[in-house]
């Protein structure tokens, strides 16, 4: 019985990844609110500037909103994706760097090349694993955590409590096999410019 609610509980993860359904809080930055420790003027400014951006990367070209995601954490901004060649990643940096109140600038876009259903599958799973992985451990508050995998890849955006947070993360991606490489950009509540009194 344990083992059919666990195979459920993962393929529901699996089916919700496919849907694109994530932990967007009130403000779609992608981290719960609830659970949240920048203030409301910190979360509200990234919603700003998360919303300023897009709104640049529609002007520029509407095809990149499908294929380029961004992600706002106390004015730093996360870029993933993929583009046809390295002029459009530049000009995404470019954009990112004109938005107001912009404090850092991370650009992890690949080029595109030819679809590979193999790889995207096994990109799919590796994000699954390390979601379910997270979810489970009590001592990672797993909605304050956006993945993406590309090629065996893992991208994971966040902010933690602790130290030893951001560490047990770090440590759940390196248990899944198949991952080339865990690229983190989590911070630490302690970072932030203004945390939740």
């Amino acid at each position: 019985m344990k083992n059919k609610f666990v195979l459920l509980f993962v393929m529901g993860l699996i089916l919700t990844g496919c849907a694109g359904v994530s932990s967007k809080g009130i403000f779609g930055t992608g981290v719960s609110v609830a659970f949240d420790p920048r203030s409301v003027g910190t979360q509200i400014d990234d919603s700003i500037m998360q919303k300023s951006l897009s709104a640049k990367i529609l002007l520029l070209d509407k095809s990149l909103m499908l294929s380029v995601k961004s992600k706002v954490l106390d004015g730093r901004i996360f870029l993933t994706g993929k583009v046809i060649d390295p002029e459009e990643k530049l000009k995404l940096t470019k954009l990112a760097w004109e938005i107001k109140g912009v404090r850092s600038v991370r650009n992890d876009i690949k080029i595109k090349e030819e679809f590979n259903f193999k790889q995207s599958a096994k990109d799919l799973l590796i994000t699954s694993q390390l979601r379910t992985a997270i979810i489970i451990n009590k001592n990672i508050k797993a909605s304050n955590y956006q993945i993406d995998t590309y090629k065996r890849k893992i991208y994971i955006y966040g902010i933690a409590i602790k130290s030893e947070e951001k560490d047990l993360v770090i440590e759940e991606a390196k248990q899944i096999t198949d991952v080339e490489d865990i690229i983190a950009s989590i911070i630490l509540v302690a970072d932030l410019r203004i945390q939740k009194k």
